[in-house]
C-alpha cells in the first residue's frame, strides 16, 4: 500500500468467523467433508408469498431507482403492525421505526450517532462480538459488564457499584445470544429503571425472540417509559430465514430515529424496492409458518444435545433462539483446543465460546441451522468420541 492505514485497524480484528470459515473452505477444496454446526444461518427458505411476491414486484417498472432513505411507507407501516400484534408495542411508522439493512448495520449507525472518541460503552462479558468491536472502532471505550452465571443477566447490585462516569450506551440481547436465557418482563424493567438512573440509553439487540420461546415474544419497548430511554433492533434474518436479504430496523422514540438516519442517510441509498414490499408480506406469516420453523429447529435441538451429551457438555434445558450453549467438562481442553480437535479429527466445525467474551472460554455453541441428517451424521462421528 502507498498509504498507512487508519489507527482504528490496529485495534480492530478481522471477525472470527471471517477467518475460520476461510480455513473451513480450504478444508473442504481439499477433500475434507467439514461439518458446519458453528453459524446461524438459516437453511430453510422464506415462506413461498414472500418469495412470490419479491418476483412479482422485481418485473414492475418503476421499483429499480433509489428509494427512500427512510424504508418505504408500506414496510414502515407493515414494521409497526407487527410489532402490535407480535409485542403490543405502540410505534408511529412515520417518526419510530427506520429501516436498516439488517440490525448489524444498526449497531454501527448508533454508535456514530451518539458516541465521541473517549466515551464509554457498557458490553455484556458474554454477548455479540460487534458490540465491542464498534464501540472500540468509532473511539469508544468498551466496558465489561458482569452477567449472574447460569441466569446470564446483569449483575444489577454489582452493576450500581461501577464507576459509570462517561458511559452513554449500554448494550443487551435478549433472548441473550450466546447462551440463549430468555426475557422476562422484570429483567427488562430493572433494566429501564438502570438506565434511567445513570442517564445511560439502553441499546436492545432483539432478533430472537420468536425462535423457540415458550413465553410470550417480548420488547423491551413495551416496557412504560422504556422510550425515552431506549432503542430496540430487530430483523426478518432468523425470524423470517431471510439473513441474506438483509432487512432490519430500528425502533424507538423520534430523536433517536433522526440521529440514527443523518448517520444513514450518509452510508446507503435504500434497500431495493421489491425486497422491502416482499418484507411486507413476509411480516404477514401466519403463526402456522412459525410453529412449523420452530418444530423443525425443535427435532434439530434433540440431536444437537446429544452430540453435547457424547461430549460430556452440561447445558440448560431452557433457551431461547437458534443455538444452543453448553460448557466443557472440566478435565478436557478448553474451547479454542475443542473446536481445533473437533474440526481436524472430526471434521466438524462448531463455535468456540471465548469469541464472545473470555468468560466463555470453557464453552461451546451449536447451530440448529442444519439439517437433521447432517446433525445425524456428526452425531455418529462421534459415537466414539474420547478425551
Amino acid at each position: 500500500m502507498i498509504i498507512n492505514t487508519a489507527d482504528r485497524l490496529h485495534t480492530t480484528k478481522e471477525y472470527y468467523f471471517s477467518t475460520k470459515l476461510q480455513e473451513v473452505r480450504q478444508l473442504m477444496a481439499a477433500g475434507k467433508d467439514i461439518i458446519n454446526i458453528a453459524i446461524g444461518n438459516p437453511d430453510r427458505m422464506p415462506s413461498v408469498e414472500t418469495i412470490e411476491a419479491l418476483s412479482e414486484a422485481a418485473h414492475e417498472k418503476d421499483v429499480h431507482g433509489y428509494q427512500p432513505y427512510r424504508g418505504i411507507p408500506e414496510l414502515r407501516k407493515g414494521l409497526s403492525d407487527w410489532m402490535q400484534e407480535v409485542y403490543h408495542v405502540t410505534l408511529d411508522s412515520e417518526e419510530e421505526i427506520l429501516p436498516m439493512i439488517g440490525s448489524k448495520e444498526g449497531i454501527t449507525h448508533i454508535s456514530l450517532a451518539f458516541l465521541n472518541p473517549g466515551d464509554k460503552v457498557l458490553v455484556p462479558e458474554l454477548g455479540y462480538p460487534a458490540y465491542r468491536a464498534v464501540s472500540e472502532m468509532v473511539g469508544a471505550e468498551a466496558l465489561t459488564y458482569p452477567l449472574i452465571h447460569d441466569q446470564w443477566t446483569p449483575d444489577f447490585e454489582a452493576m450500581d457499584k461501577l464507576n459509570l462516569s462517561g458511559v452513554k450506551i449500554m448494550w443487551v440481547n435478549y433472548p441473550h445470544m450466546p447462551t440463549g436465557a430468555p426475557p422476562n418482563r422484570a429483567l427488562f424493567e430493572k433494566l429501564v429503571g438502570f438506565a434511567r438512573r445513570h442517564k445511560i440509553l439502553l441499546c436492545h439487540d432483539n432478533p430472537y425472540s420468536l425462535i423457540l420461546n415458550d413465553g410470550d415474544p417480548l420488547s423491551l419497548l413495551a416496557i412504560p417509559g422504556a422510550k425515552e430511554v431506549a432503542v430496540e433492533l430487530n430483523s426478518l434474518s432468523k425470524s423470517h430465514n431471510m439473513a441474506g436479504w438483509r432487512i432490519g430496523w430500528l425502533a424507538g422514540s423520534k430523536p433517536y430515529i433522526d440521529a440514527a438516519l443523518k448517520i444513514k442517510s450518509n452510508v446507503d441509498s435504500g434497500t431495493f424496492k421489491p425486497m422491502q414490499l416482499a418484507a411486507v408480506v413476509a411480516l404477514k406469516n401466519p403463526a402456522q409458518w412459525h410453529i412449523e420453523r420452530n418444530d423443525l429447529y425443535r427435532d434439530r435441538k434433540k440431536v444437537v444435545c446429544q452430540i453435547l451429551d457424547y461430549l460430556q457438555c452440561t447445558y440448560s434445558d431452557v433457551q431461547t433462539g437458534m443455538f444452543v450453549w453448553a460448557r466443557l467438562p472440566e478435565h478436557g481442553p478448553d474451547a479454542e483446543a475443542m473446536v481445533e480437535k473437533l474440526l481436524h479429527d472430526y471434521q466438524i466445525f462448531l463455535a468456540p465460546g471465548f469469541i464472545f467474551g473470555e468468560k466463555g472460554r470453557r464453552y461451546i455453541r451449536i447451530s440448529l441451522c442444519v439439517p437433521e441428517e447432517t446433525l445425524a451424521i456428526a452425531l455418529d462421528r462421534l459415537e466414539n468420541f474420547r478425551y
